[in-house]
């Protein structure tokens, strides 16, 4: 590995050339103050180091630990932590698609800096200049506190990032003019704000959207509140000197208080309708429908998305433990509730773009390993799209012996995502089902 010295419009920056393609580093594109919208970071003639991780915004462990492995282990964590990664072909003249990731996490957990999110595989192979981006989580970016935190601080970093590459990545060999911005989970549940958001015009032409759970997105607004108020009560008079550790305490107390409130409260924080840059709650379908003639989308879920979820419930987890009978009902509790939270309303969604005159991909990812009890769980598409076996070695979800699939199938799963980034299903609507065909049915 070589290290090399760049010319972007944000200044200098030196990156690390590795086989075929170039890797930047934990580059900051904004700069984040506690309860603040982000701003611009100023440009700078000295040379910025792109050849570390970033740090990530402060979190407590991943309550899906137990299905993904330790992904966050060993980087850093600081309340300014907009950074992303970039990884291209090395520069050829041609003009690349690029493609962005929003990480999932339950807007709580996660970041783009982790190997485990890696996309050299995809840039390699497709031949595509990719992005992985970190953005606020939880109380430091989506809970509105009144008189002391706007709503969506979160998604307005994100908007920021988009923007960061519109005006950098060419330096990159990408075409700011062809990005496709894709998600999973909550990242996901992001691309679908960023459709409808303010300030998002003209920054990316596709959408993919992994296991969004759009079946908890609406009536927040009252749950939101309680969670505003428990967390201002915790964090007393003076929240702008209290510790990052504190504010990590408050939001515990804000997450407690949505417990309540059923349903939504299974990702209590997360962007708020109504609230900059989103419109309200009965205006998004409207606006879905406005910009579905201009924007493609690929959309679907896991086969068994809800399942480590439930399997988070201590009573549900004593039902599924039972012999004989626990194995069937957790197969059918897994996709009842799938159906519900993830499967109907991603398919409603297809059909509502559609209607708008959009086109619209769907898939269901369906396999798992041998006697799995987690099966073709939430996140389990992730090592087949990013990463390396040794980043995934230790996730549960993969077992001891899926290296072979994901030889074979992962090339083939990146090929749908890189070919529709290329606009290759920017004229048809298709439905996969992932990896029983891998190509359009």
């Amino acid at each position: 590995m070589d290290d090399e010295v760049m010319q972007l419009p944000s200044g200098r920056i030196r990156v690390r050339r590795d086989g075929k393609v170039i890797r930047a580093l934990g580059l900051r594109y904004a700069m984040a103050r506690r309860f603040q919208p982000c701003e611009p970071v100023p440009v700078t003639d000295d040379l910025v180091d792109a050849t570390t991780p970033g740090p990530v915004c402060p979190q407590l462990p991943s309550r899906l630990e137990f299905v993904v492995g330790p992904v966050m282990a060993g980087l850093d964590q600081d309340e300014d932590c907009l950074a992303l990664t970039v990884v291209a072909p090395v520069p050829d003249g041609r003009a690349r698609p690029v493609m962005v990731f929003l990480h999932g996490g339950a807007y709580v957990t996660g970041s783009g800096q982790p190997a485990a999110y890696d996309l050299s595989a995809m840039a390699a192979e497709g031949g595509v200049v990719t992005v992985t981006v970190n953005y606020r989580l939880g109380i430091f970016g989506y809970l509105a506190i009144d008189g002391l935190s706007p709503a969506n601080l979160g998604l307005l970093d994100q908007i920021a990032a988009l923007r960061w590459v519109r005006e950098n990545i060419g330096g990159f060999g990408g075409d700011p003019d062809a990005v496709t911005i894709f998600g999973q989970s909550a990242g996901a549940d992001s691309v679908s704000y960023l459709l409808v958001a303010d300030g998002t015009e003209g920054l990316f032409r596709r959408a993919i959207l992994q296991s969004a759970p759009l079946g908890v997105q609406r009536g927040r607004a009252a749950m939101s509140r309680a969670m505003a108020v428990a967390a201002r009560e915790v964090l007393g008079a003076n929240p702008e000197a209290a510790s990052t550790a504190d504010l990590l305490v408050a939001q515990s107390a804000a997450a407690a208080a949505a417990a309540p409130f059923g349903t939504v409260a299974q990702m209590p924080f997360g962007p708020q309708s109504g609230q900059h840059p989103l419109p309200e709650d009965d205006e998004v379908e409207a606006r879905q429908l406005d910009v579905a003639r201009r924007l493609p989308v690929m959309i679907g879920t896991t086969s068994d998305d809800a399942l480590p979820f439930l399997s988070l419930d201590p009573r549900l987890a004593r039902a599924f433990g039972l012999p004989v009978l626990g194995p069937p009902v957790r197969r059918l509790l897994s996709s009842v509730v799938t159906r519900r939270l993830f499967g109907r309303p991603s398919s409603a969604y297809a059909k509502r773009h559609r209607r708008g005159g959009g086109h619209a991909v769907t898939y269901v990812f369906d396999w798992h390993p041998a006697n799995s009890s987690l099966r073709a769980c939430h996140c389990i598409e992730l090592p087949f799209l990013m990463g390396s076996f040794a980043d995934w070695a230790t996730a549960p979800m993969l077992g001891p012996q899926s290296r072979p699939a994901l030889d074979e199938l992962g090339p083939r799963m990146r090929q749908l995502w890189y070919e529709f980034a290329h606009g290759m299903f920017d004229e048809a609507d298709a439905h996969l089902q992932l990896p029983g065909a891998l190509a359009p049915s």
